[in-house]
């Protein structure tokens, strides 16, 4: 499978590559960088968000092609453009076409967003060139055909408009024949793909990444040699050789013939009717595991990675954007674990050894585990037995709330901090907490330490303060697969207690008072704010109090089982983080999964354990 710094052929006729890594300090705030460099040098750039776009046709003008890979700070003008639950990338399709360096901008009908961005933009005339290019959702010789007339269409508008004529030699020269890759990687599929995704991806993998994303990936066939009189990349040089055969509309009819059945016969994207070829980029040689991106308020690659999800040997982990950068963090986390998972626990314990050589005598190891709603410590000798353990509230600020915790571990253990040997972070405040020696993904931290309370467990169930995550293990302990919800509240700890608020009950008698339901409720939001609307509601007509926590204990069951179903969990389970010490949600789990659900006095200090343990191997 070719890469993305190879098969982006718009931006190798400009003369660039399709990746500007190089601007640290740009590279995670879209285009305009590149955009403002464009403009200095008067340079004609063509904007798309579609592989379907003819790039190398507009290249055949001369003209650079730059994919719609931009992430909005906000979007306050398109949520008055359009309506609010318009996809996340249709919404950074209008934040990025609103900019005044963008000139020329050409979409595809690949899906009704599209559609209404080219809509409202036509009538806010805001982009100097705009295109809607009628994509056949079909690829045989009539589709072909009449996608022909679309690109003949575009390329007499756009000649119109830009006063340029169409050269078949720069055309040709804008290929670059897709090259198959089989080192070892991981292939980042799905829907749009920006590039601060893709160097989030490379930044927290320790393998390469490969960008196969809709935006990623053209695999446009490279032009037979007869195509034009001299084959190949060399072909723009002797393009002024050439006489009037390779210029205006012989030159345009001959290429269009031999590129319309070309462009729509690359690789389908998932709007094709038949999309079967895309079976093939999931377990392809090298490939180690898969990134499955799709968009928020999106459904069609949702699709593709169920299916592919039951079927696949390879790894995958499934991930959602927005168009924002919003969830940057809790992106780090979830792709640092799946690499964690990919090279496997061993590799995982070598990254805590960082020995502190200026203490003497026995060994102490100090595991943080930094959540959102408590920090939990654990200093461990090295027999493996926990000296002390502390679980206090996080707070406004992970940084205190962990001080907070280490000082009063130490002194529980009765250590100071020179006594310590190592010191290992977990949780999604590990990076904030100052004097670690290193950091862990929450989901390695939790599999070892869930290994280490119950070795029988295959799954692990935790459910925090503000996230859910679900963990497959092997026999060892190690992760084959895991799954989190972190996008919102729903489910969580944080859940359980809005929902506790709305009905005055303190969390100790809301654990109980659950057990004693006589009828079923069903709660049917599991938005926390609509949810504690909702209770309400039920609370005004005098349903019992027991009868709606139930409803709410299995609320939570039967989204958690929905977690562990897209592992493929199986027997044991031990649920683990701070509602393991809520009975009613795990009786709701056990008629849920319909097996028992384990618990431990010390399940809410697993990932402080886990993280105390990954040191203490380290060290061997």
């Amino acid at each position: 499978m070719p890469d993305e710094s190879v098969t982006q052929a718009g931006a190798a006729a400009s003369g660039r590559t399709n990746r500007h890594a190089d601007s640290q300090a740009d590279r995670h705030s879209g285009n305009q960088e590149i955009l403002r460099a464009s403009k200095q040098a008067d340079e004609l750039v063509v904007h798309y968000p579609c592989k379907y776009v003819p790039v190398e046709l507009l290249a055949g003008f001369g003209v650079g092609c730059w994919p719609c890979t931009y992430e909005a700070h906000s979007f306050e003008e398109a949520d008055q453009l359009a309506h609010p639950n318009l996809c996340g990338y249709g919404k950074s399709l209008f934040a990025y076409a609103l900019q005044p360096e963008v000139h020329a901008l050409v979409l595809t009908s690949c899906c009704d967003v599209m559609r209404r961005v080219y809509d409202v933009l036509s009538g806010s005339g805001a982009v100097e060139f705009l295109w809607l290019l009628d994509l056949p959702h079909l690829r045989g010789p009539r589709e072909a055909a009449r996608f022909r007339g679309e690109l003949r269409r575009l390329a007499e508008a756009f000649s119109a408009w830009s006063g340029r004529e169409f050269n078949i030699a720069k055309a040709c020269a804008s290929f670059v024949p897709p090259v198959p890759r089989v080192d070892e990687r991981v292939t980042l599929l799905g829907a749009h793909g920006p590039l601060s995704l893709v160097d989030t991806c490379r930044d927290e993998l320790g393998l390469p990444v490969e960008n196969g994303t809709c935006t990623g990936w053209r695999l446009v066939q490279t032009p037979p040699p007869g195509l034009v009189r001299v084959p190949g990349p060399a072909c723009e040089h002797r393009a002024e050789h050439l006489g009037s055969a390779a210029r205006g509309e012989d030159g345009l009819d001959r290429f269009l013939d031999w590129y319309a059945d070309a462009l729509l016969n690359q690789m389908p994207c998932m709007r094709m009717n038949d999309a079967a070829d895309r079976k093939r980029l999931v377990g392809a040689p090298g490939q180690h595991g898969v990134i499955y991106h799709t968009m928020k308020f999106c459904d069609y690659y949702g699709f593709e990675y169920l299916e592919a999800a039951k079927e696949a040997h390879t790894p995958m982990l499934k991930i959602e954007t927005d168009g924002t950068r919003q969830s940057a963090g809790q992106l780090r986390t979830r792709l640092k674990a799946f690499d964690e998972t990919l090279r496997g626990m061993a590799e995982a314990r070598e990254v805590a050894a960082t020995r502190r050589t200026d203490t003497d005598g026995p060994v102490y190891v100090l595991g943080v585990d930094s959540g959102s709603t408590s920090t939990d410590a654990v200093v461990m000798d090295a027999d493996e037995k926990i000296v002390a353990s502390v679980i206090v509230r996080t707070g406004a600020k992970a940084s205190a709330g962990a001080a907070k915790a280490v000082e009063a571990v130490l002194e529980r253990a009765g250590l100071t901090d020179h006594d310590l040997t190592l010191r290992v972070a977990t949780g999604y405040g590990r990076d904030a907490i100052p004097g670690m020696d290193s950091a862990i993904t929450e989901i390695t931290c939790h599999a070892r330490g869930a290994h280490f309370l119950a070795p029988d467990a295959r799954t692990v169930i935790d459910i925090g303060g503000q996230d859910s995550k679900v963990i497959h293990l092997d026999e060892a302990g190690g992760v084959l697969n895991f799954v989190m919800n972190d996008k919102c509240a729903a489910g969580t700890g944080r859940f359980l207690e809005a929902t506790a608020r709305a009905m005055e009950l303190d969390l100790d008698e809301f654990c109980r008072v659950g057990l004693d339901w006589k009828h079923d409720v069903k709660i049917s939001n599991m938005c926390t704010v609509f949810a504690e609307s909702e209770v309400v509601s039920l609370v005004a007509d005098d349903t019992p109090i027991a009868d709606i926590v139930h409803g709410l204990d299995m609320s939570v069951a039967s989204k958690t089982a929905a977690l562990a179903k897209r592992v493929k969990a199986k027997p044991g389970y031990l649920m683990t983080g701070g509602v393991a010490q809520n009975v009613g949600v795990v009786r709701a789990l056990e008629d849920v999964l319909g097996a028992p659900v384990a618990t431990h006095e010390d399940s809410q200090l697993c990932g402080a354990i886990g993280a105390a343990l990954l040191g203490l191997e380290s060290l061997r």
